[in-house]
């Protein structure tokens, strides 16, 4: 299978995104993807600095934006994954930072309340966030089992855990990574980090501009990293063979050799 990582600035603009979305998963067809995964907060640049609340951005998962993602994956007949804000009208003050799903025909075939927010290095994702409470489940689909977690979560090994568990094959971590010092490094080391102790693959799909890192990647069940990208827009490719994870399974069954009679 192909995956595309849309790798993309996002901006204040729903109108502009949605089109600059449509621009890539256009092209990530045209290069014969199967999935194409777009960041964390594309929606809408909705920050402190930004001028925009979630709230203020915020669709419920029916709306206009991810109908017309909908729209888009069954006309181009490929997977979406892409991070948006669902509303919750009894909450005018926050909104849920969602990742979706949709399949092939166009189905929202799985939505992803992020769980663990950002209320570190200064920033307060709680402010402005209602904390998820979905469960950790993996999504069936032809290609394999797939595992949703959000940015911030990838400094929490035991939600990717859950996904091994469940023999997830890829981890999809839509990201809208804040710059700073050892930023970067962090990112880079913990997807690798999620795909060793996992033996599964990882794709980081990274935010870029001023305020967010870049450097999206596809990681393999060995650590391996098979693609990625550095500070600028773009659309990176990578070609995954599910028959690597069951062969670095054979030679490193790390998760199948877990004694979790001792880990309580």
């Amino acid at each position: 299978m192909k995956i595309a990582i849309a790798q993309l600035s996002t901006s204040v603009d729903k109108t502009a995104n949605l089109e600059k979305a449509r621009q890539f998963i256009a092209k990530a067809k045209s290069f014969g993807a199967d999935f194409v995964v777009l960041p964390e907060y594309y929606m809408a640049l909705a920050t402190p600095k930004s001028g925009v609340t979630p709230a203020e951005a915020a669709e419920p998962l029916d709306g206009p934006f991810v109908s017309a993602l909908k729209d888009e994956a069954r006309e181009k007949e490929i997977y979406v994954i892409c991070g948006t804000y669902e509303s919750k009208p009894e909450d005018v003050m926050r909104a849920y930072n969602t990742t979706v799903l949709i399949d092939r025909s166009g189905k929202l075939v799985h939505s992803y309340r992020k769980t663990h927010l950002y209320d570190a290095f200064s920033f307060k994702e709680s402010d402005t966030i209602i904390p998820g409470e979905n469960p950790y489940k993996v999504v069936e689909t032809e290609f394999g089992k797939i595992g949703l977690m959000v940015c911030y979560e990838l400094r929490f090994p035991e939600i990717a855990r859950q996904f091994a568990l469940q023999e997830a094959d890829i981890l999809f971590v839509p990201a809208g990574w804040i710059a700073g010092p050892m930023k970067e490094d962090h990112w880079q080391t913990l997807l690798r980090a999620r795909a060793i102790e996992n033996t599964m693959f990882v794709i980081g799909a990274n935010l870029v501009g001023p305020s967010f890192t870049g450097r999206s990647a596809a990681v393999d069940p060995m650590g391996v990293m098979i693609a990625s990208g550095g500070e600028e827009e773009t659309l990176i490719l990578a070609d995954i063979d599910v028959n690597r994870i069951r062969q670095v399974r054979e030679k490193l069954p790390s998760v199948k050799d877990r004694r979790p009679e001792f880990y309580a």
